[in-house]
């Protein structure tokens, strides 16, 4: 299967934007995103709430396939939560404030992530993550994307029972997909 992003490339890029201010940091890594990936990039923003494995924040879909997408994830105010078992692998460039993180093969180790680094979820690991007050990430996942839509839709279907989240967030990355396979991608 062959993706069109670049994990280190991706690194790269979040850091080149790292410390400026909020708005104008995710309005530049978007350009950049364009330029590095023409076509492959929504670049107006539409803020979704998103409620999985407990923890809330909003995220923007950048792209999304059948089996890549590309988001900026975050809270103004900290969150927390269970990441999930996934078929894909989920990369996280934090672009402000922090990321605690335990994975579920080392329970008894602290994490921390800060601004300009990487963490990298693997396929069918687990983690429990923290943003203790206001954290901001750019996140690419690869493998198969339809596989983690129930755990991304699960506290918003079954816990906060909201309907527009669900058709905010399935709209969205189901638009995306179909560009996407359009295009040729999968």
């Amino acid at each position: 299967m062959g993706y069109i992003f670049d994990p280190e490339k991706l690194h790269t890029l979040s850091k080149r934007v790292v410390g400026m201010p909020r708005q104008q940091m995710i309005t530049q890594l978007i350009s950049d995103l364009a330029e590095a990936y023409p076509g492959y990039i929504e670049t107006r923003q539409k803020w979704i709430f998103n409620l999985v494995g407990g923890a809330t924040g909003s995220l923007t879909v950048l792209h999304g396939s059948l089996s890549e997408y590309l988001i900026i994830f975050g809270t103004s105010i900290g969150t927390e939560g269970f990441s999930g078992r996934y078929k894909l692998e989920i990369h996280d460039f934090m672009l402000e404030g922090e990321m605690w993180v335990y994975t579920g093969d080392k329970p008894l180790e602290r994490e921390v992530f800060a601004p300009g680094e990487h963490a990298i979820l693997n396929r069918n690991q687990t983690k429990a993550y923290r943003c203790p007050d206001s954290g901001w990430m750019l996140e690419y996942a690869r493998g198969n994307v339809p596989s983690c839509l129930p755990t991304g839709l699960g506290g918003a279907v079954f816990s906060a029972v909201d309907p527009k989240i669900v058709w905010d967030t399935v709209s969205t990355y189901g638009w995306q997909t179909i560009r996407s396979l359009l295009k040729g991608k999968i």
